[in-house]
């Protein structure tokens, strides 16, 4: 883009900020100022309203003094006893609004003198009529002018202070009035600078537009094609753990055939010399106990060898389509023994689609078995939480066993499924390994995520059966 170019968007961009400061300004100039009146006409309709509330306990009070009189009827001092309590805080409120001018609060101190002397002329009387057996006497009688002197102060003073409230609020709607007139200029000057703002952007960008859109159309371009690479890699990654697992099974299963070819040739040999040294011993004793514990671990080698080759070496399996749901009910059935010994809860989220698959049934069960029985052993008893999900992703059958227990390393999450390799003392290492064997034996796939203190999970993948 030519630098003239860029100078002129750049001064278009300075000139429209600071019209636009400049219209923000007197907009916000304008708020306050219509805040401001629009406070001090509530405050002096507040005045207004809290001097009738003053007005109409003041009836009240005198209304119910009278009708308790007349009637004897002790219900009609409720409203004398309330106006009682009311009026001072009334009082205290008109006192806080008037607090900023003088006049009125002048007239108020007048007002509620008068409030006290009447209150003072009607507290006598009532008690002068319950003394007097219920009847007027003659100083309620004469009471009768004076209180109803202070009844008219009261409504003079209330009557006076509401006409200066309403004669300042008229002068304050006048004044805001005329300020309202004034903001229809600025607000002219306002919408004038907005729209040449406007008219100066819509220039500016017309003139950068074309360049916009080219440099977004090649940012989409590479975005895809980034994207793509992502992809790539990602599937690539994927399928390189993938062949990694199995090309390390596969050199595991060579290592142990190798071994167990080697191991058993010299092992068979010591058999066969244990069994004649055992005919020629049988007059000895301690010679026949010796030949006999080399004769057992003997076989114990031989069983070790035998166990390594069935956990690393391809079988053949019988498959048959089953839902895998139906699976993992059944091996969960074989470990309810363990699961009721540690009270173990069990959360289950199973695909509400028939998740079939071709499988060896009891192949994929003990798989499955040596998983389950593994987040058994590591959870809390009482606290453990055993997760079980399984659900349909495109072509494939997702199974996740998952648990709250000790959870596990980086390191052992490297050794986890290689041979003998045990954090258990009872521990044989070859479960796992096992069921690395069957889930590659059904083509399919086992990762494991976890960290120390948050559990550990499983995901095995398998394919859908094609029906």
């Amino acid at each position: 883009m030519p630098l003239s170019l860029i100078n002129k968007m750049r001064s278009g961009y300075i000139f429209a900020f600071l019209f636009l400061m400049i219209s923000y300004f007197i907009m916000f100039f304008i708020i306050q100022k219509l805040r401001g009146g629009t406070n001090i006409i509530e405050h002096t309709y507040s005045v207004v309203n809290k001097l009738e509330e003053l007005k109409g306990e003041m009836v009240d009070v005198e209304t119910g003094a009278r009708g308790y009189v007349i009637t004897k009827d002790a219900r009609f001092l409720n409203p004398y006893n309330s106006g009682k309590r009311n009026m001072p805080l009334i009082l205290e409120q008109l006192k806080e609004l008037t607090a900023d001018n003088k006049e009125q609060q002048n007239s108020l101190s007048a007002a509620e003198y008068w409030i006290k002397i009447k209150m003072d002329y009607m507290t006598a009387g009532i008690t002068a009529f319950q003394v007097n057996g219920f009847t007027i006497s003659e100083d309620m009688s004469m009471a009768r002018e004076p209180a109803r002197k202070a009844m008219d102060s009261i409504r003079m003073y209330i009557a006076k202070m509401k006409t200066t409230e309403e004669n300042l609020m008229n002068q304050r709607k006048t004044s805001l009035a005329r300020f309202f007139d004034g903001n229809i200029i600025m607000t002219g000057v306002s919408l004038v600078i907005v729209l040449f703002a406007v008219l100066f952007s819509w220039i500016t960008y017309k003139r950068e537009n074309q360049a916009k859109l080219e440099s977004d159309k090649n940012m989409e371009q590479y975005r895809k094609q980034l994207e793509e690479n992502i992809a790539e890699l990602q599937r690539t990654n994927t399928e390189l753990k993938e062949l990694k697992s199995l090309e390390k099974f596969t050199a595991t299963g060579r290592i142990a055939r190798t071994m167990a070819h080697e191991v058993r040739n010299p092992l068979t040999n010591i058999s066969l010399a244990v069994e004649q040294l055992q005919e020629m011993a049988t007059q000895n004793t301690e010679s026949a106990d010796l030949l006999d514990m080399v004769s057992r671990n003997a076989g114990r080698i031989n069983q070790l060898v035998s166990d390594l080759l069935d956990a690393t070496r391809f079988v053949q399996l019988e498959f048959t389509d089953m839902n895998i749901n139906q699976v993992i009910e059944e091996t969960l059935d074989m470990a309810k023994d363990r699961i009721e010994l540690k009270r173990i809860r069990i959360e289950k989220k199973f695909s509400k689609e028939p998740c079939i698959v071709s499988v060896d049934a009891e192949k994929m069960k003990l798989a499955l078995l040596n998983i389950i029985v593994n987040a058994i052993e590591a959870m809390e008893k009482d606290k453990g939480v055993l997760k079980l999900i399984s659900k349909k992703q495109g072509d494939k059958c997702i199974i996740e066993i998952k648990d709250n227990g000790i959870g596990m390393d980086e390191d052992t999450l490297q050794k986890l499924f290689e041979p003998y390799f045990t954090g258990k003392s009872d521990g044989n290492g070859l479960g796992l390994t096992n069921t690395q064997n069957i889930i590659l034996n059904h083509k399919g796939n086992i990762k494991t995520y976890s960290k120390p203190g948050h559990g550990a999970s499983f995901i095995i993948t398998l394919n859908l059966s094609v029906i």
